[in-house]
């Protein structure tokens, strides 16, 4: 090769647009550390006000259970319970004959409904994700459609179909309708968690002789928990909301009662026990927090699953 061309070449290979420009090196810092001091101001004062209008009505509820009937509606106003006590906690008890009963039934409506709508849930969203059959659209989007119905659409015909069956004034007055109207948004939910399971596991399990039973007991259903746990979690929340109507419309017999219903006793015709009813407000949502708490781990890992690409 002559002087020139090896010339030539060496100033091809040194020139600056035959250079690959380099990428630009990641941060290693946290991302809550690169922000300036005014923007994580504005960050945690934007989380503090969410978190007051979330957490104000509760704290103003737990208030009211401490303070004295007297001081309610005293002027001015105190935020502060003047001494407070804990003894409307004590006191409710007795001031509602079979109020434990009213926390019972609740508990147990809610996880009987929850249990059912699981064991029909599961199998459901797992044909639903995987398998391509016919109508599959149109019932995912009747799903959708029971769902904008409220329940105070459908009492009348609920009592008589419930009537029918000779269902009323029983646990299943409430269990029943429960069952029926958060089934729908739990197959949405679970199958959108289920989707994101890749089908390769399937395929594999089915490789090596599994049947579709199997490949959901074993393989699918050990993956899919954390979205089972929190379409249990929301479901149980269901339930227990959705009690006062049902129980109000279909049910008279005061040992199947829920707490909503039950509540009412607090509303008598001169005043109403605001404190008391507070506390048995909060005695009675207390196992529910309980459960929540010990389960957040699954439900925070369910709510962020798919959220990061691996």
């Amino acid at each position: 090769m002559s002087d020139v061309a090896r010339t030539t070449e060496i100033a091809a290979v040194d020139s600056p647009s035959s250079v690959k420009p380099r990428r630009k090196a990641r941060s290693s810092k946290p991302m809550i550390e690169r922000y300036r001091w005014y923007e994580i101001l504005g960050l945690y004062a934007g989380i503090a006000l969410f978190l007051f209008f979330v957490l104000a009505p509760f704290i103003e509820g737990f208030l009211v259970s401490l303070k004295p009937l007297s001081q309610l509606f005293s002027t001015p106003y105190s935020f502060i319970p003047r001494n407070g006590s804990f003894d409307a906690y004590f006191t409710m008890w007795s001031t509602v004959e079979g109020l434990g009963r009213y926390i019972f039934n609740s508990l147990f409506i809610s996880a009987v409904v929850t249990l059912a709508v699981i064991v029909i849930v599961v199998p459901a969203a797992y044909a639903f994700a995987r398998f391509s059959f016919a109508g599959a659209g149109a019932m995912l989007g009747g799903f959708l459609a029971v769902n904008m119905f409220s329940g105070a659409v459908l009492l009348i015909p609920l009592y008589r179909l419930l009537r029918s069956f000779g269902l009323l004034n029983s646990y299943w007055a409430m269990i029943v309708p429960g069952i029926a109207f958060l089934i729908p948004s739990s197959i949405w939910l679970l199958r959108t968690y289920m989707l994101r399971i890749p089908r390769e596991l399937d395929e594999a399990a089915w490789v090596d002789g599994a049947s579709r039973l199997y490949t959901l007991r074993r393989i699918i259903l050990p993956l899919a928990m954390p979205g089972i746990v929190v379409v249990a979690i929301m479901t149980f929340i269901g339930a227990y909301a959705q009690q006062f109507i049902f129980a109000l419309t279909f049910n008279s017999r005061q040992e199947f009662m829920p707490l909503p219903v039950g509540l009412f006793a607090f509303f008598g015709r001169q005043e109403v026990l605001w404190n008391e009813l507070m506390a048995a407000s909060f005695a009675g949502i207390l196992p529910v927090m309980v459960v929540i708490v010990f389960l957040q781990r699954y439900l925070v890992a369910g709510l962020t699953a798919g959220a990061i690409k691996q």
